[in-house]
């Protein structure tokens, strides 16, 4: 590498620093530096107010925010490649200095634009090593070597020879083209979900269709740039598939039900189910098991085979209305008649109470100890819970009941003692006049 930098050794340093062209490119990196920070103070308050203005949409915060990050990277990098082409210009070198800064200004500018779109902290620092040792290797002029012994260690899959350099393209494009799939399917998730005529399951279908499609193509387009023919892979992708078929029959099975979920709608984001003594609304409907949240904010991971083979209390799947049965029972004594206008009072009284279907109040028998009604009423949101509006009604007919005087009986028995003899029985009576007041 015919630089000073390169045949700098422990002995010369003095004159190393002492050269009129390394000082000169000091001094133009100090300049840029300090223009560099001067513009970003200026500018990105403005870039930062343009974010937070009222009116703007998803799309363009998203883009402030960004360029709001990139302002300095961008303003170093554009100034290193200015400096460099005009220091060039008066015929001074900028291969000591200048030339590898600019190449860690666009790693960083990389690093930044980068960071905007992806969020996971091992990704990040992948991507920072890969940026920056790429600038390292640029600035010692080691870039054309290392990609030269990175073809030479090769290897031949069949008739085709892959080198470790094209599988690092491969990685490289899928690890792209991932990225890509991953912004195109939320993308398309979105614009399927605002699709009115669309139910909730099928949207949720369509949307894992497309996320599956573009990973599929995603890996095909990595596979086609290293050279691998996709059709000698058919082979081993059967007996891969076999082998996955006996060792995650669970997985498998969970993925087709919630394949079949999905296509007949039996179940879809937004019901109400009770399963197994769980009941919740479907949060959202995974590839292997369905998020359903109870009214206690718990959220149970229900397997979707056990939504498949078990049987579940659908509350919402042709129509969100539900009927309410409150049993009541009321005194021999009292007026059914009566307690039953009571009873549709109360049930009248409840907001979420509908009124079409009206309430009805039957009596369902004479039972043991009382007169046996049944209130039936109809709600429309069984997602807000049934057993609180049972309770509000029954407090309601509670009310009613202690002001018009109409017992709810509880159970009494008469127990009758024969074959006791008489001195037994006279015993008992002495006891029982001794006993009271």
């Amino acid at each position: 590498m015919n630089t000073v930098l390169a045949n700098l050794d422990w002995e010369n340093w003095k004159e190393f620093w002492l050269d009129p062209s390394i000082r000169l490119q000091f001094a133009v990196l100090a300049g840029l530096i300090a223009l560099v920070f001067i513009l970003t103070r200026i500018t990105k308050p403005l870039c930062e107010s343009l974010s937070n203005a009222e009116g703007n949409n998803e799309f363009k915060t998203l883009l402030w925010n960004n360029l709001t990050r990139m302002v300095a990277p961008l303003y170093l990098l554009v100034s290193c490649l200015l400096a460099v082409a005009l220091v060039e210009r008066f015929s001074i070198s900028s291969q000591e200095l200048i030339r590898p800064f600019t190449s860690a200004a666009g790693a960083w500018a990389t690093y930044r634009m980068i960071s905007g779109f992806i969020k996971s902290r091992a990704w990040l620092r992948l991507i920072a090593v890969l940026a920056f040792s790429l600038a390292a290797l640029h600035s010692f002029g080691l870039l054309e070597t290392t990609i030269d012994l990175l073809n030479l260690l090769a290897f031949n899959v069949g008739d085709r020879r892959i080198s470790i350099l094209d599988i690092l393209n491969g990685g490289l494009i899928l690890l792209v083209l991932l990225w890509i799939s991953s912004l195109l399917g939320s993308s398309g998730e979105k614009k399927i979900k605002k699709l009115p005529h669309l139910p909730p399951s099928l949207q949720v279908l369509l949307a894992k269709i497309l996320r599956v499609i573009l990973v599929f193509v995603s890996f095909a387009i990595a596979l086609s740039t290293i050279g691998l023919d996709l059709s000698s892979f058919a082979i081993l992708g059967g007996a891969i598939g076999v082998g996955i078929g006996f060792g995650l029959q669970k997985v498998v099975s969970n993925l087709v039900s919630g394949l079949i979920l999905l296509l007949d709608r039996s179940i879809k984001p937004g019901d109400v189910i009770e399963i197994e003594g769980t009941y919740g609304w479907i949060n959202s409907l995974r590839a292997r098991y369905a998020s359903v949240i109870t009214r206690d904010g718990k959220e149970h991971l229900i397997p979707n085979e056990d939504l498949i083979t078990n049987r579940v209390i659908n509350w919402s799947f042709s129509d969100r209305n539900v009927r309410v049965r409150v049993p009541i029972g009321i005194s021999y004594n009292a007026d059914p008649r009566k307690a039953i206008a009571l009873c549709l009072e109360a049930a009248h009284s409840t907001s979420r109470t509908l009124k079409s279907p009206e309430p009805k109040c039957l009596v369902i028998g004479f039972g043991d100890n009382s007169i046996d009604l049944e209130l039936r009423f109809w709600i429309d949101d069984p997602s807000n819970g049934v057993g609180n509006v049972r309770s509000e009604v029954l407090l309601a007919v509670w009310d009613r009941f202690q002001k018009e005087g109409i017992d709810i009986p509880f159970p009494q028995r008469d127990i009758h003692v024969s074959g006791l003899s008489p001195k037994i029985i006279s015993a008992i009576q002495e006891d029982t006049n001794n006993d009271s007041p």
